[in-house]
């Protein structure tokens, strides 16, 4: 039986999940949070390296800011897709008003940013708003 670590979004106690019952919606060992869940998870400058590092399933990061409009259009999008690749992939998001470092460390430079990490590594990039069916494609192209 072959196991893969998830992050809780909660506590951010790392589980490790028989990846057969990945579907199955699985909660956190410790807090009981469900560890896939259907809609991004918010991250910060300080939860960023451990969630997004110590995933085994790749982690799409939204960069987005308060100000811009595109980013609001797409947050219901987003939260679509988030659904539709629930247990695939997760998604997150993080506000590059209120945590500076980690954006200027991937030299985010225009938002909406999605930015798809693996183990910690940044694996594709795309800026611009999109619409929830083209989040979800490009998110499958990447994979």
């Amino acid at each position: 039986m072959e196991k893969i670590h998830a992050v809780c979004p909660n506590c951010r106690t790392i589980n490790a999940v028989l990846t057969e019952r990945i579907r199955q919606n699985p909660v956190c060992a410790k807090c009981a949070t469900p560890l896939l869940p259907a809609h991004p998870i918010e991250l910060t400058d300080q939860t960023f390296e451990r969630f997004v590092s110590r995933s085994a399933l790749p982690v799409l990061v939204d960069f987005w800011a308060p100000w811009c409009g595109p980013c609001k259009m797409m947050a219901p999008a987003f939260t679509e897709a988030a659904a539709a690749l629930q247990g695939q992939v997760i998604l997150a998001k993080m506000d590059t008003e209120a945590q500076r470092a980690v954006p200027s460390r991937f030299n985010i430079q225009s938002v909406p940013s999605l930015v798809l990490f693996r183990h910690g590594k940044e694996t594709a990039r795309t800026a611009g708003a999109m619409p929830a069916g083209q989040i979800q494609a490009w998110v499958r192209q990447q994979l």
